[in-house]
């Protein structure tokens, strides 16, 4: 049946007919979708980029450390004096006693100009807030660090899923070709009388069914792009485009690496893990405020430089230089000082919970490490399972197609090979991007977000 026949050549590499096909839905998608706004290509070192520079939460987390920072420069600056010039007047009528206790009438003003310092300084206090101030920016420069590796592991998920959904839309839209051409050589051996007519019908429904994959995958493609960009900050109204065209797997770690030296590398390497250490320091530096800085005595000091004049009733003359001075040093005792047991209890309650908010931050990145490692390993048997899946499914696509050319084949046969092929190739590429993505995973796990990149 020489109508019949159907010229199709399928590579059994799956990267290049990948690439093939991605290449050919994009000519569809640029010809038919003239309405829509324009491309923007974008790559993944990109993408990292713009996560660790342009993320809102990056950005919060960075303006939280200029806080803590300001909070440790306060801290400091509360050991130095402070400095008020100005002027003063006093006037006095009326009533009034003197020193041995006789009562009289006096009228009588004075007035002052000059500079008063004052100082009042708690040491122990003082000492030990400046020092859990400084562990507090620490635990912010910490937290900063973390939000960045956390933003650019988002991107790296984010790309991973456009590129999924890109290449996605590309297999369906070749799966449409193919059951298209079929249903139309169908149709054709319909009219001329040697094709039952309910075999083109269920082929065409089957090209029908490929097109709705289509619109499907599209709309998913669209759906990531918008929510990359929003992790980059970008216009979402740019429709993001993968620069790479085929998603291939990615080596990023080690897979044979011993779980044991994995977890040892995320321990010393998590920033959560040294904020929570910055933290913990900084609740004992409290805790040492309350109970160790009451012991350290409290310093007064007060001096005034300048002018004093004035005199009995209205007089303003006798103005002539003058200067003062005040020290004290004190302890306090009871509450806010010495034997403050309620300050004590709630330092130790405070530390004590930031000890074990650090307990548990271990605990989850163990946890972390341990799923990613397994879910890797997973991964990686299933790629190998699915190409020789896809393989199969290859083969048995391209003899189908010969037995229809020789007049053997029926359509349900074609159909269901079609079928199969290309679910096998949509899973084996789902299972790409999601080793992609579990190798990111495992990253982020080890406190390494922003290590490079090797295909």
């Amino acid at each position: 049946m020489k109508f019949l026949v159907f010229s199709f050549q399928f590579s059994v590499e799956p990267c290049r007919r990948l690439a093939a096909a991605a290449l050919l839905g994009f000519a569809l998608t640029a010809s038919a979708a003239t309405n829509q706004p324009a491309a923007q290509p974008i790559d993944l070192p990109t993408t990292l980029r713009l996560a660790g520079a342009q993320n809102l939460d990056v950005q919060i987390a960075r303006e939280r450390l200029r806080e803590a920072q300001a909070a440790h420069d306060a801290a400091i600056y509360s050991f130095f004096p402070w400095l008020s010039p100005g002027v003063g007047f006093r006037r006095y009528d009326g009533h009034i006693q003197d020193v041995a206790g006789n009562m009289f009438d006096a009228n009588k003003q004075s007035y002052a100009l000059g500079a008063n310092v004052e100082a009042r300084l708690d040491l122990g206090e003082a000492w030990f807030k400046a020092l859990a101030a400084k562990q507090l920016a620490q635990a912010a420069d910490h937290a900063a660090e973390a939000q960045r590796q956390e933003s650019v592991f988002l991107a790296a998920l984010g790309y991973f899923d456009l590129m999924k959904a890109r290449a996605t839309v590309a297999v369906a839209q070749d799966a449409t070709r193919i059951a298209t051409d079929y249903a139309d050589q169908l149709q054709r051996g319909v009219k001329l009388g040697l094709v039952f007519k309910g075999d083109a019908l269920r082929a065409r429904g089957q090209a029908e069914r490929n097109q709705l994959a289509v619109q499907l995958a599209s709309e998913q493609q669209r759906i990531a792009a918008a929510r990359l960009a929003q992790v980059l900050r970008l216009d979402a109204t740019v429709d993001l485009q993968p620069a790479d065209n085929e998603l291939l797997p990615l080596t990023l770690t080690a897979t044979n690496t011993a779980l044991d030296s994995l977890v040892a590398r995320a321990l010393a390497s998590r920033p959560e893990l040294k904020q929570g250490e910055s933290l913990t320091a900084a609740a004992k530096k409290s805790r040492d405020s309350v109970t160790l800085g009451p012991l350290i005595p409290s310093l007064g000091a007060q001096a005034f430089f300048g002018g004093l004049g004035g005199g009995r009733n209205n007089a303003s003359g006798n103005f002539d230089g003058t200067e003062s001075l005040a020290l004290s040093l004190g302890w306090r005792l009871g509450p806010g000082g010495i034997f403050d047991s309620s300050r004590e209890k709630s330092a130790e309650a405070r530390l004590a919970a930031t000890a074990l908010g650090t307990d548990k931050a271990k605990d989850e990145v163990i946890r972390q490490v341990v799923e990613a490692h397994t879910h890797i390993h997973g991964l990686i048997a299933q790629l190998a399972t699915l190409k020789r899946s896809l393989a199969a499914a290859e083969e048995t696509f391209q003899l189908t197609r010969e037995r229809k050319e020789l007049g053997f084949g029926v359509v349900l046969e074609n159909i269901f090979a079609e079928q199969d092929l290309t679910r096998a190739r949509t899973d084996y590429l789902v299972t790409v991007a999601e080793a992609n993505k579990a190798q990111y995973t495992l990253l982020r796990a080890l406190g390494q977000s922003g290590a490079p990149i090797s295909p």
